[in-house]
């Protein structure tokens, strides 16, 4: 039979191991047993935490690949701990992203990837982001303009600008994901970009780049040369 937690070694269970030694010295299962407070029928909370991890890529990165459904098919995951576990997985990925809005800055486009990454790069469909910036390139507004497929964004340049144009935006950047992972643009990656820099350039908002996340790795239009025909105009 499996031991309970409360039956383990005091120096093994995860809310006293954090007491004592604090949450850095608790394992990825450990600290999801925290989060879980009890396990299942035969098993307790830090095997359960385990199966949980072995679901996916056998890390935390398993609480953003599997979604609600898939964690309440687990034993003795119900909808109340599958809403938990998800939401310490969106909590991450906020606080990942807070800790760097300060360093966004417009002319550099490792900030900018840096501050979406966690957040994109663990999706399954492309998203796409607009960030709007003022004349003094400061960060403004952000929003969500579309989720597509898993191959292609939606991408419609009328929505662009009118959300640039209600928040007075004088400079944007498009910020989208490749769930492949690999963040070289297609064709339409491309043409898109080509047809909102032209569309920016005739009513006076500048697309300052296109920021393409995979995993990890960025790719930026501006860093590659891929603007260089509206900022000379």
């Amino acid at each position: 039979m499996s031991i309970k937690t409360n039956e383990l070694p005091v120096s093994e269970r995860p809310y006293e191991k954090c007491m004592s030694h604090g949450p850095e010295s608790l394992s990825d299962a450990e600290l999801l047993a925290v989060i879980l407070r009890t396990g299942s029928s035969g098993q307790n909370a830090v095997q359960l935490a385990e199966q949980i991890l072995t679901q996916g890529s056998g890390d935390l990165l398993t609480l953003y690949s599997l979604n609600l459904r898939q964690l309440m098919q687990l034993p003795g995951i119900g909808q109340v701990k599958a809403i938990q576990l998800k939401c310490i997985a969106e909590l991450s990925k906020r606080i990942a992203r807070t800790g760097h809005r300060e360093t966004v800055t417009l002319s550099d486009a490792r900030s900018v990837a840096t501050y979406y990454m966690e957040e994109l790069r663990h999706e399954h469909k492309e998203h796409l982001m607009l960030c709007m910036f003022d004349g003094k390139c400061r960060l403004i507004r952000e929003c969500m303009l579309t989720t597509g497929t898993a191959n292609a964004s939606l991408i419609s340049p009328r929505e662009i600008f009118v959300e640039a144009l209600t928040n007075r935006a004088q400079h944007i950047i498009l910020v989208h994901n490749h769930p492949s992972g690999n963040p070289t643009p297609s064709r339409q990656d491309i043409q898109v970009t080509r047809q909102i820099r032209e569309g920016g350039d005739l009513i006076g908002i500048a697309l300052a780049d296109h920021i393409i996340i995979g995993d990890r790795r960025y790719y930026s239009f501006k860093e590659q040369g891929m603007l260089e025909h509206s900022e000379g105009r």
